[in-house]
């Protein structure tokens, strides 16, 4: 009998099992349903590692502005996008880990039913719109013609390309219609800790919407001057102010989330990059402080000395990235004041605005100083050099070109994407590279001509070969 009992306990014992078998199936540690404000935060997140990290899979931007150069590797120094593929690379960060989680954030606060206040929902969609909004200009500005308008569907495996300038006039219309669904009457918008930049903020967030659609503006300048004054005039009332304002990310000392430069230059243990001379020499005529923010000394107190771009270059025997620029916590930033009062300069260099020229480039200038802790009395210095003053009557292009090049060191993206609307400085390809001019966007992915072959060959064709030396819609100078 005792046995009997033993014999039923089992067997009973494996039919409860038996009932929520299903359940053993289930990695309760793996989230099936996420937030859609962390959606938001992992956008942010992978947005500015992909425009921050110099790894030379994908972010070769400080290379291509020729602020870095390589030591012992120089392929990407030389142009070389394909042996690494990192077209592809960058390409699937913003499309996959970006945008992707952008609009199925949109898709959840959309459809979430439980908002009792409209205002906190329109904020939100709001913010993630203005979010896609940038990106899509990145993608535009890297590669040109691109799958936008059937993009992002996982039903589609085969978007067709849409052209850049359409893609741009769409992205002023849904960026003005954001702006115009923010409401700081409301009830907030995102909790502090889900939204990395402003926390949450949506008086900040109109200022980024609009210095976003000052920088759009400008950027179309050459292509589009009437469209361009529109929306400068338009944005210009609101946007940032102060570096208080500046749309960052700031890095933890721990991982995972740290600063890619620390983890690409420290971490790895490797010594692959050093400042360019071209960078180097330029600061160093100028006698620019910032210089020992940007980079370590060598050859004595107070002096720097850059690797030769394209070349190969012994580590010991040049200056490096300074320390807290490698530093685990330090922080990126995707646009900042001192950007927005460049482009206000050269709004008023181009008559957009009537406002003074060179205020708003001393402004600027000051403006990346006080970014990098440079004191007031050096500043003023600085700017009173005959060199660096802003002169009315030349050419707004060179003066500001060198100088926006200058302040955005460490932000490559930006400074290859100055350089390519403003053309100053006039930077020269190596003898060794594989073109005869700095690249003026990044091929297709190489898996698009297999996967979307004939929709990449339509694309290629409007753009007159999918060649890096190919301009962007904007890119006319």
């Amino acid at each position: 009998m005792k046995k009997l009992f033993i014999f039923l306990g089992i067997a009973l014992a494996i039919a409860a099992c038996t009932d929520n078998f299903e359940e053993m199936n289930i990695n309760k540690k793996q989230a099936t349903e996420v937030p859609a404000a962390t959606l938001l935060s992992n956008a942010q997140r992978n947005l500015v590692d992909a425009l921050t990290t110099p790894n030379v899979n994908s972010g070769i931007f400080r290379l291509l502005a020729q602020q870095w150069t390589e030591t012992t590797y120089t392929e990407e120094s030389n142009y070389d996008f394909a042996t690494r593929n990192i077209p592809q690379f960058f390409w699937h960060s913003l499309y996959r880990d970006v945008l992707r989680d952008l609009k199925e954030s949109k898709d959840i606060i959309a459809a979430d039913e439980s908002f009792t206040d409209p205002a906190l929902q329109k904020n939100q969609l709001a913010i993630v719109e203005i979010m896609e909004v940038y990106t899509w200009t990145v993608l535009v500005d890297t590669y040109g013609d691109i799958p936008y308008f059937e993009a992002l569907d996982y039903k589609n495996v085969a978007p067709k390309y849409d052209d850049d300038a359409a893609i741009y006039a769409d992205l002023f219309t849904r960026l003005d219609n954001a702006l115009a669904s923010l409401d700081t009457a409301g009830s907030g918008s995102f909790t502090p800790g889900a939204d990395l930049y402003y926390n949450g903020d949506v008086a900040q967030w109109i200022k980024f919407g609009n210095s976003l659609k000052l920088k759009m503006g400008m950027t179309i300048a050459d292509v589009d001057p009437a469209k361009a004054q529109a929306a400068v005039t338009a944005a210009a009332p609101n946007v940032f102010t102060s570096n208080a304002d500046n749309a960052t990310l700031d890095y933890q000392e721990t991982t995972p989330n740290t600063n890619p430069v620390w983890v690409n230059l420290v971490q790895s243990g490797r010594d692959d990059f050093v400042p360019a001379n071209t960078l180097v020499d330029r600061m160093n005529e100028l006698k620019d402080p910032r210089r020992a923010a940007y980079f370590t000394e060598f050859g004595g107190a107070g002096q720097y000395k850059g690797g030769v771009y394209g070349a190969s270059n012994n580590f010991a025997n040049f200056s490096h990235v300074s320390d807290a620029i490698q530093a685990p916590g330090y922080d990126a930033t995707i646009l900042s004041y001192s950007d927005v009062e460049f482009y206000l300069a050269e709004a008023a260099a181009r008559g957009f605005i009537s406002d003074d020229a060179a205020s708003h480039y001393n402004a600027a200038i000051t403006a990346s100083m006080e970014e990098w802790g440079i004191p007031e009395a050096q500043v003023k210095t600085y700017l009173a050099q005959p060199s660096v003053a802003y002169n009315p009557g030349g050419d707004f292009r060179q003066q500001i070109g060198l100088q926006k090049w200058i302040a955005l060191y460490n932000r490559g993206f930006e400074a290859w994407t100055e350089y390519r609307r403003l053309d100053y400085p006039q930077l020269v390809a190596p003898s060794t590279a594989e073109f005869d001019v700095v690249p003026t966007r990044f091929p297709y992915p190489a898996n698009e001509s297999q996967l979307n072959s004939s929709n990449y060959t339509t694309a290629a064709s409007a753009m007159g070969g999918d060649l890096a030396t190919v301009k962007v819609f904007w890119d006319v100078n």
